[in-house]
């Protein structure tokens, strides 16, 4: 393959396009070891200089024509440490020289792997292998001692279609390169192949946003991961122009075409920089022959960047869940952490804020303001974005010095060490904090630049973000424009839903509840015993057994004296206690354990416990009380070791002695009844309580109809 067929491949696809005028933020000179004569260009990093392609023969320039073959292409290097000149460069090594097209080039990070382009066949009748059949594949080799071997060809290389233009990520892991493979979009695209357990897979289209119906070649890509390539179908300044992008998750920033004079009207291509330097060398035919240009920029060049997101520090926070409350006797109270509470199912919380916070929901007493029953914990942290962040006026005023202001960017695992302003008005400026005065009105995209250095590794990061700021013409403008602006109801989400807000801890009643729980009245949880005789105990009034309970988990006593499957069954004995001079008394959930009172749960659970059910008018038992109760007895042997309460109340309706007497002997009934059916009498326990222990206010016919009920209380034998 000649000389212009290669550069057919390499540079030749063009499409003029309408020029747009720049300011000049480079500044370009010729590489002093470009030659007049020759091309030279794709140039690459390599230890203490500049590895590059052309076609200067290594010999005499007597080789040299001008004709249209201008000779095969190779592989030269050149120290750029001293004083530099076209002459001093030469032939990279021997190794890798053949008859045909070598390079460009790309090298492994640490300098001892080469992957480069070159002719697929090399060896044999030079006429023969001279066609347009011999396509460009990438190569392989290996740096032992000074040599370079075990050269051997990339798996993809294929005889029908150039593969050319290698590019190793920094990582070594991704190698890019350009193709005109017919899956493409157009005659060239950027391809990746991806090393993965051992081996290179299949090539990879970049996508649509990359590639277009024209050619896109010359990938690079820095250790900041701003990927560079060269396109004549993207909108351009003429002939092949450099654009700059950057991987976003799976896909890539859209394009962005770096100024002149980098960018001209003829081809530009094979650019190389530093993510941490504003300088690099890029290759043009802008001159009688390619040359590589040497560019530097007096401006941090930081090209891409994405529309600030404000930190949110406001939340809307509800109660959903199956566990209701009466609210005319109690209320939600939430606790933020942060010295602030606010009543209610659904409230709005602004943070003061980052920060770690508690935040509870507490069920609390109106009348007494104690706490009843907490049902929610969150334990949050509130971030920043991670992101550069822009602290300024949103509006300003022509001639007004504005503040901006980047000491909130929060870029967590690096280090600022760099802070660039691009104001939208041509001006620049550096610095953490810069005032900035706009001589027209308008809208400007503010853009503050970052280049970022990692706290563990050497890798340098740029990063940019933009902010709008409209300037006004005067003071009544700025006020006329803000009083007429529509009010805008931000639609908040569920505080958990916020990608800024990490929930390290959640704790919810709701969980507990779809499980086999209950809900317990506890006047104490300690991790010291209690005698059940104290004097702490004395109050509790007569008609309330206390139960004690150890969780050997998490090593406390508990102290109960009653409890229900509703939460607001609850509530008239946690009453009672706190009038009783227990204050701290509250109700917690609590999850039974033991199977026998798990499935004893599930049965009351799916019967109806109300005596109006289980007794008829002449106080005996129905049909339906019946089949429960043969359930219980079935429970009961199937656990020999418990004993059970039969625990039997009324409303208040009518003398208090007589329902009392009513519900002794409806328990006592149901104590025969499992007695007949074979249970000891031993194991029974028959409890009339009457009136005196509601769950129900009593107020209405369904609260006394809840209180005419039965509980079945486990005890060991």
């Amino acid at each position: 393959m000649n000389f212009k067929l290669l550069l057919i491949i390499l540079i030749s696809f063009t499409l003029n396009q309408l020029s747009t005028g720049q300011q000049e933020t480079y500044t370009v000179t010729k590489a002093p070891f470009s030659s007049k004569k020759y091309d030279e260009f794709c140039p690459v990093y390599y230890k203490n200089g500049i590895v590059f392609s052309t076609n200067r023969q290594s010999g005499s320039l007597t080789n040299y024509s001008s004709s249209q073959d201008r000779g095969q292409v190779k592989i030269n290097y050149i120290d750029t440490t001293g004083k530099v000149a076209w002459r001093k460069s030469g032939l990279f090594s021997k190794s890798l020289k053949t008859h045909f097209n070598d390079g460009p080039v790309t090298f492994s990070s640490r300098g001892d792997t080469i992957y480069y382009s070159r002719n697929l066949q090399v060896d044999g009748n030079y006429r023969q292998l001279s066609t347009l059949r011999n396509k460009l594949g990438i190569f392989r080799a290996v740096l032992e001692g000074e040599k370079w071997t075990k050269i051997h060809e990339m798996g993809f290389n294929n005889e029908w279609y150039n593969i050319t233009m290698p590019c190793l990520s920094p990582d070594g892991k991704r190698l890019y390169f350009a193709s005109d493979r017919p899956d493409g979009y157009g005659g060239a695209d950027i391809y990746y192949s991806q090393w993965r357990n051992g081996y290179w897979e299949d090539p990879v289209n970049l996508g649509p946003l990359v590639n277009t119906k024209g050619n896109e070649s010359y990938p690079f890509i820095n250790n900041a991961g701003e990927f560079f390539f060269s396109s004549d179908g993207h909108e351009g300044l003429g002939g092949k122009d450099i654009f700059v992008t950057k991987q976003q998750g799976t896909g890539w920033y859209p394009p962005v075409r770096l100024d002149a004079p980098v960018n001209s009207e003829f081809d530009d291509f094979g650019i190389i920089t530093h993510a941490n330097k504003n300088e690099g060398y890029f290759s043009s035919n802008r001159g009688k022959t390619i040359d590589i240009f040497r560019f530097n920029s007096d401006l941090l060049q930081v090209w891409l960047s994405e529309p600030q997101k404000e930190n949110q520090y406001c939340f809307t926070i509800s109660d959903t869940g199956s566990i209701q409350i009466d609210t005319l006797r109690l209320r939600y109270k939430w606790d933020f952490g942060d010295d602030s509470k606010v009543y209610g199912t659904n409230v709005r919380h602004c943070f003061p804020g980052p920060g770690r916070y508690s935040i509870n929901l507490d069920i609390t007493d109106r009348r007494t303001g104690n706490l009843f029953f907490r049902k929610l914990t969150y334990d949050i942290e509130i971030v920043d974005n991670d992101q550069p962040f822009i602290s300024s006026p949103d509006y300003a005023i022509i001639g007004e010095a504005v503040e901006f202001d980047g000491l909130k960017s929060y870029c967590p695992g690096y280090n600022v060490t760099g802070y660039f302003w691009n104001f939208g008005d041509g001006t620049t400026e550096y610095g953490e904090r810069v005032n900035h005065t706009f001589g027209e009105s308008g809208e400007y995209n503010v853009r503050l630049g970052l280049t970022l250095k990692s706290q563990t590794t050497v890798d340098v990061v740029k990063r940019a973000v933009t902010k709008k700021v409209i300037v006004f013409r005067s003071e009544q403008d700025r006020a006329s424009y803000i009083a007429g602006r529509p009010v805008v109801r931000q639609n908040l989400t569920d505080i958990r839903h916020f990608e800024n807000v990490k929930v390290n801890g959640l704790y919810s009643a709701e969980t507990d509840f779809s499980r086999e729980a209950v809900f317990q009245v506890v006047l104490l949880s300690s991790r010291a015993k209690t005698n059940l005789y104290s004097t702490f105990f004395r109050n509790v009034p007569a008609k309330y057994t206390v139960k004690e309970l150890f969780d050997a988990e998490a090593g406390t006593w508990s102290y109960i004296v009653d409890e229900q499957m509703n939460l607001m069954a609850t509530y008239p004995a946690y009453n009672e206690m706190v009038a009783s001079g227990h204050s701290d008394a509250r109700v917690r959930i609590f999850i039974l354990k033991d199977p026998a009172e798990k499935e004893l749960y599930i049965l009351e659970k799916n019967n109806s416990l109300l005596t109006d059910t289980y007794f008829d008018a002449n106080n005996s038992l129905t049909t339906r009380a019946y089949i429960m109760l043969d359930q219980v007895v079935m429970l009961m042997n199937k656990y020999p070791g418990i004993g059970l309460e039969i625990g039997v109340h009324t409303d208040n309706q009518g003398v208090s002695s007589n329902n009392l007497s009513l519900s002794q002997s409806r328990a006592q009934v149901i104590v025969n009844y499992m007695i007949n059916r074979g249970i000891s009498s031993k194991r029974l326990t028959a409890k009339g309580y009457g009136g005196n222990r509601p769950i129900a206010s009593n107020t209405y016919p369904t609260d006394r109809r809840l209180n005419r009920r039965i509980d079945f209380t486990i005890f060991n034998k």
